[in-house]
């Protein structure tokens, strides 16, 4: 079972890998023509978004750094290797989206004081390109998305890039059809919104598992409840789970039971029912006869 996980954890990195390279690379370009035509065309929105794609491209960096650290081997210093580097890497993709939903406000709310002429026509076709080069990105993600908090974070980022170049070009079309210079500015409060509320899940479950509270999807009193239903349980105790990365989960317990001398069978129906359960990869069970009053978590 471990060899196989491995093998598989294997695939996924170069699969995710792939994704990742071209996804920075159809961005990057992507940026750079945002950033030229947002300033030729004066718009705001144009280069609200090219920054927001630029916190992306950044973002995606980072997750594939931490993707990539994530998969390096067990150390004397680093007995899991360093496996918590992908989580790290989504706390700091969250936090770096706050940094741009703030520099997008900012500038957008001057420029409701300061507005300016914007070429509507200009705005309305690098945006629909941005809704082919998000879209595109996102479903590279679309696989791997369930699974993993980091390659879910890419796949929120892209998509609603997509979302946000959808409302870029209504802004562009609105801006042709009425003249008026209050849209574009507006347009960017809502795509600093939009960004901020797909945001806030990446940055509660990120910092969560940070400080290794129980993965989202895992409730501990059913893992208890499943593990007491074991014939020859009596009782759990010290029972814990926690995420080793952002698709790996640890778990340890003591389980109290009669069948303390010949505990290989039991462990074995444990391992494998809180691997089919709840996804737990990583279990590490104490036997016991009885419970002791005086315990400790070493």
């Amino acid at each position: 079972m471990g060899a196989g996980h491995s093998h598989d954890h294997h695939q996924h990195v170069v699969s995710h890998g792939r994704a990742f390279a071209l996804g920075i690379g159809l961005n990057v370009v992507f940026v750079l023509v945002e950033v030229t035509y947002g300033f030729a065309s004066n718009s705001i929105a144009l280069v609200a978004d090219a920054g927001h794609n630029l916190s992306d491209v950044l973002g995606l960096l980072i997750a594939w750094g931490g993707a990539a650290m994530a998969s390096s081997a067990p150390s004397p210093r680093f007995s899991f290797g360093l496996k918590k580097a992908s989580i790290l890497s989504a706390l700091a993709n969250a936090l770096l989206l706050l940094v741009a939903v703030g520099a997008i406000g900012a500038e957008a709310v001057r420029r409701l004081f300061h507005p300016a002429a914007t070429q509507g026509m200009t705005v309305v076709v690098v945006a629909a390109i941005g809704i082919v080069v998000n879209g595109l990105t996102a479903w590279l993600f679309a696989r791997g998305r369930h699974g993993d908090l980091n390659i879910r974070g890419a796949f929120q980022h892209m998509a609603a890039d997509a979302l946000v170049s959808v409302a870029v070009v209504v802004a562009g079309l609105a801006i042709m059809a009425t003249a008026l210079e209050w849209i574009d500015p507006a347009m960017s409060l809502v795509v600093g919104l939009v960004i901020l509320w797909g945001t806030w899940g990446l940055l509660r479950e990120s910092v969560g598992m940070s400080l290794m509270g129980v993965p989202e999807g895992i409730e501990l009193d059913a893992v208890e409840a499943e593990l007491r239903k074991l014939d020859g349980v009596d009782a759990i105790h010290d029972l814990h789970v926690w995420p080793l990365s952002t698709t790996e989960t640890a778990l340890i317990a003591h389980i109290v039971t009669d069948q303390a001398d010949y505990p290989d069978a039991l462990l074995e129906r444990a391992r494998v029912l809180v691997h089919q359960r709840f996804r737990i990869t990583h279990c590490t069970i104490q036997v016991e006869r009885q419970h002791s009053a005086h315990h400790s978590d070493c």
